[in-house]
C-alpha cells in the first residue's frame, strides 16, 4: 500500500512539473530608444498585452525604454544576433542593410502621412517586409512617426538659402547625410541620445524630427527654432528576430502577427494626440514654428534620388509608391 502512495504521489508530482512548463511564461525582451509613455514604446506594450491574453500566458513582452539596451544601431545588431528578440527602431539605420528600406526613407517620398499609411500597409509594405527576412528579421508592424522638419538654435529657416552652411545632427544614414548636404547644410550623424549635450554645447546648431520627439528629448530648450519642411514621413519600423519568430508554433506565429497589426491603430491613435500635445508644449514653452517655402526643399531633392535609386528594383518602387492614391 506504500508502495502504491508513492507511485501515485510521484505521478502527480510529475504531472505538475509537466503542467507548469508547459505553462511557464517566456519572457521576449524589447528595445526602444524613447521614453516611456513615447506612442511608439506604448504601441509595443500594447501587443506585449495582446500577445499575453492570447496565448494565456505563455509568452510575455518587456519593453527596455530610453534606451536601456543601447541606441538604435547596437540594438539592431542585437535582435539580428538573438540577443534580444524584438526592437522598434528608425527605418533609416537599415538602408545599408535592407535596400528596400532606402525608398520610404526618401525626402518628399509621401505627400501626406495618409498617403504613407496606405503604401505601408498595402503591396510595397508587403515587398518592403519580405526584404527584411534574409537579413534574420521578421517585420511585425510599422508604426507611426510623423514628418520630421528641421529646428535650430540661431534662426528661423524659411528658404532653402537660410539653411545653407548649418550644422545639423541627421540619423546614422546615408540619404539623411546626403539630404542636408543637398540644401547646402553640413551632416552631423550622431545617437540621438547625444543631441541635447551637442546643441546646447554648440557642437551642432541643429537638428531634424518631429513634434513628438522634439518635445521629450526637450531639444525644444536648445534649439527653439522650428521649421516646418516635412523632408520626411519616415514610418518606424518594429522588427523579430527571425529565428525566435520561426521557433514558435504557426498557431503563435499568427497570434503574434495579428497582435501586432491591432497594435498599429491604437499606436496610430496615440501618435496622433502625442503630436497636437507636443505641439502645443513647445509652443506654450517658447519655441518658434514657422512655415517654409517648401518647393524648394522639393527641388533640391533630386541629386539624393539620382545618387540612392540605382537599380531596377528600387526604381520600380519608388513608381509604386508614387502610383498609391
Amino acid at each position: 500500500m506504500l508502495q502504491m502512495t508513492k507511485l501515485w504521489a510521484g505521478v502527480a508530482l510529475v504531472s505538475m512539473l509537466f503542467a507548469s512548463a508547459v505553462s511557464a511564461e517566456t519572457v521576449l525582451k524589447s528595445s526602444d530608444t524613447h521614453p516611456d509613455g513615447y506612442p511608439t514604446v506604448e504601441g509595443v506594450k500594447y501587443f506585449g498585452e495582446l500577445v499575453k491574453e492570447r496565448t494565456q500566458g505563455r509568452y510575455a513582452v518587456e519593453v527596455y525604454h530610453s534606451a536601456q539596451l543601447g541606441e538604435e544601431k547596437d540594438t539592431i545588431e542585437q535582435v539580428r544576433s538573438g540577443v534580444i528578440e524584438l526592437n522598434r527602431v528608425s527605418m533609416a539605420p537599415f538602408n545599408g542593410t535592407v535596400k528596400e528600406t532606402i525608398v520610404p526613407a526618401l525626402p518628399y517620398i509621401f505627400r501626406s502621412e495618409d498617403h504613407m499609411h496606405k503604401v505601408m500597409d498595402g503591396a510595397v509594405g508587403d515587398q518592403i517586409k519580405a526584404a527584411f527576412e534574409p537579413a534574420g528579421l521578421v517585420v511585425l508592424a510599422f508604426y507611426d512617426a510623423g514628418a520630421r522638419s528641421f529646428y535650430n538654435s540661431k534662426k528661423p529657416i524659411k528658404t532653402v538659402d537660410d539653411i545653407k552652411g548649418m550644422k545639423f545632427r541627421v540619423i546614422q544614414s546615408d540619404i539623411f547625410v546626403d539630404m542636408t548636404a543637398a540644401l547646402g547644410a553640413n551632416a552631423t550623424p550622431m545617437p540621438y541620445g547625444e543631441v541635447y549635450s551637442s546643441l546646447e554645447t554648440g557642437v551642432i546648431e541643429g537638428a531634424e524630427n518631429n513634434f513628438p520627439s522634439y518635445d521629450t528629448a526637450k531639444h525644444f530648450e536648445v534649439a527653439k527654432y522650428y521649421s516646418m519642411d516635412e523632408h520626411t514621413i519616415l514610418p518606424e519600423v518594429f522588427v523579430m528576430n527571425k529565428a525566435a519568430f520561426d521557433k514558435l508554433t504557426p498557431e503563435d506565429q499568427e497570434i503574434f502577427k495579428q497582435a501586432a497589426k491591432d497594435s498599429v491603430a491604437k499606436q496610430r491613435e496615440l501618435w496622433a494626440a502625442k503630436t497636437a500635445e507636443s505641439r502645443a508644449l513647445v509652443e506654450n514653452a517658447g519655441a518658434e514654428i514657422n512655415e517654409v517655402e517648401k518647393q524648394g526643399f522639393i527641388d533640391a531633392m533630386k541629386p539624393v534620388y539620382d545618387k540612392h535609386i540605382t537599380d531596377e528594383v528600387l526604381k520600380k518602387l519608388v513608381s509604386d509608391v508614387q502610383a498609391v492614391q
